[in-house]
This record gives C-alpha cells, sequence and structure tokens, in this order.
C-alpha cells in the first residue's frame, strides 16, 4: 500500500478548479451554503468535480503557526531582560495575548506569555529556541493550542 504524498503548488500555477473546490468547502464550512448543491452551484463546479477533489485540495497552513502558545519562563531581574523576552515575540510576528510576571524572588521572576502565531514569519520551534537565547533566560517551558 502506497503512503499518500503531497505537493505544495502555489495557487496561481493550479487550473481554477481546484480553487472553486476550496470555495465550495468555504461556503458550507461558513454555513453560507446549506447543502453541497448549494454550494457548488455558489462556487461554479459540477457536484461530481466537487466530490472528485473535495477530499484532495485544500488551503495549506504551516504547521505549528496557527494557534495560541503560551510560554513560562524564569527571568533574571535585571533591567531589560523582560523587554528583550517580549521583542522576540514581536520580531516574530506572534500578538502577544497576556503577560504575566510575578515578583521576583532570589533575584529570578516567574514570567507567562500568551500569543497567537497564526501571523508569525517562521515555525513556533524557532520562537522558542530564539527566546532561549535571550540573555537573562534561566529556563522556558511552552505549550501550543490548535
Amino acid at each position: 500500500m502506497e503512503k499518500d504524498s503531497y505537493l505544495v503548488v502555489e495557487e496561481k500555477a493550479l487550473p481554477e478548479i481546484y480553487q472553486k473546490v476550496v470555495q465550495a468547502n468555504d461556503l458550507l464550512k461558513s454555513g453560507k451554503a446549506g447543502s453541497t448543491s448549494e454550494a457548488v452551484r455558489m462556487a461554479g463546479i459540477s457536484r461530481s468535480v466537487y466530490y472528485k477533489y473535495r477530499d484532495a485540495v485544500f488551503p495549506y497552513t504551516r504547521q505549528g503557526a496557527t494557534g495560541i502558545l503560551t510560554v513560562q519562563a524564569l527571568l533574571s531581574d535585571r533591567p531589560g531582560v523582560l523587554v528583550r523576552f517580549l521583542t522576540v515575540f514581536y520580531e516574530s510576528g506572534a500578538n502577544i495575548l497576556t503577560v504575566n510576571q510575578n515578583i521576583p524572588v532570589k533575584g529570578r521572576a516567574f514570567v507567562s506569555v500568551s500569543a497567537y502565531t497564526d501571523q508569525m514569519d517562521h515555525a513556533v520551534p524557532r520562537l522558542l529556541e530564539n527566546l532561549k537565547q535571550v540573555e537573562g533566560v534561566v529556563c522556558l517551558d511552552s505549550m501550543l493550542d490548535q
């Protein structure tokens, strides 16, 4: 048995029919079309074309680029450490939702940052690696909700 294989192809290089199949799927998911017949009519394709490609054509979404990332870190209590830490989120294109910082104890402070990752310029593992490189980061843990 052969494994499924995939190609990532720029949308404008494909025949328009594939874009219309994606459009019909979107119409169904959003509720703008109440049935398959209505969705294919709105998209301008036949039901047979839709059924042929509906499970094979879909928009590409970078893995690990969507969802909410929560990062918990222990930072040194020195001026500028938190700002440099948050700057890494900004530079990656993450949208920060919350920042919680505890009062420092013994020269270290616990920080929790949650951010949307769907508009990031690069993948979550790279963001986490960049955060670990910030001077003053003692340790780091993360969780991604998708």
